[in-house]
C-alpha cells in the first residue's frame, strides 16, 4: 500500500496548498510565510527532521501550535495579533509533549530504520526532564498571560487538566520504553493536550 499512501499524501498536500492560496488571496498574502513553513515541515519531516533530535522535538509543536493557532487567527481577522503568538506557546509545549511521550514505545523500532528523535539521541531520563520542563512552562505561560492581561482570569480553568500531565510523567518515569503497555498514561497525555486548549478557548470566549 506504500504507493497508495504516497499518492494520498501528495494529493492531501496539494489540497492544503490550494486552501492556503485561497486564504492568501482572500485575506492577505501575509499568511504565505506560515504556509511555506507548514509545507516545509510536512515535506522534510520523515527524511530530515526525524533525524534531528531538537527539530523533531519541536516540529509538531510549531505545526499544531504556532502555525495553526496564528494561521487560524489571521484567517479570521485578516491581520496578525500579538496575542495569538503568545497564546500559541501553550499548545506548542503540549503538542511537543504529546509526540515526545508517544515516541517512547517505538525507540528501538525507530532507531532500526534510521530515525534519531530526542528519546533515541538523549535517552528516556533526559526526555522525562524535558517533558516535565514543558509542563512547567505551560503552567508558567498561562499564569503570566493572565497576570499581564493577555488572558482573562477565567483562563485559570485551563490549568485544571494539568494533573493528567503529571500522571503521564509518573508513568514515563516508572515504565520508560514500556509505557506503551500501560495506555492509561498515553491516554492522559492525549487528554491534557486536548483539554487545556479547549478550556482556554472557552475562557477566552466567555472572559
Amino acid at each position: 500500500m506504500a504507493n497508495t499512501v504516497l499518492i494520498i499524501g501528495i494529493l492531501s498536500l496539494l489540497i492544503v496548498i490550494i486552501i492556503g492560496v485561497f486564504f492568501a488571496f482572500e485575506h492577505g498574502k501575509e499568511i504565505i510565510p506560515l504556509g511555506i513553513v507548514g509545507v516545509v515541515l510536512i515535506v522534510t519531516y520523515t527524511d530530515w527532521i526525524n533525524k534531528n533530535p531538537i527539530l523533531c522535538l519541536i516540529a509538531s509543536g510549531i505545526g499544531f501550535g504556532f502555525l495553526m493557532v496564528v494561521g487560524t487567527q489571521f484567517a479570521l481577522e485578516g491581520e496578525y495579533m500579538p496575542k495569538s503568538w503568545l497564546i500559541a506557546i501553550i499548545p506548542f509545549f503540549l503538542v511537543n509533549n504529546l509526540l515526545l511521550l508517544n515516541q517512547y514505545p517505538d525507540i528501538h523500532a525507530d532507531a532500526n530504520v534510521g530515525r534519531k528523535h530526542f528519546p533515541i539521541a538523549y535517552g528516556v531520563k533526559t526526555s522525562n526532564i524535558i517533558y516535565g520542563l514543558f509542563i512547567a512552562l505551560t503552567i508558567i505561560t498561562i499564569v503570566l498571560l493572565i497576570v499581564s492581561g493577555y488572558l482573562p482570569v477565567l483562563s485559570l480553568i485551563a490549568l485544571l487538566p494539568i494533573p493528567l500531565a503529571f500522571f503521564s510523567l509518573k508513568g514515563a518515569v516508572q515504565y520508560a520504553e514500556t509505557i506503551g503497555d500501560f495506555p492509561q498514561y498515553l491516554g492522559a497525555n492525549v487528554a491534557v493536550t486536548l483539554l487545556v486548549p479547549l478550556l482556554l478557548g472557552v475562557s477566552i470566549i466567555l472572559g
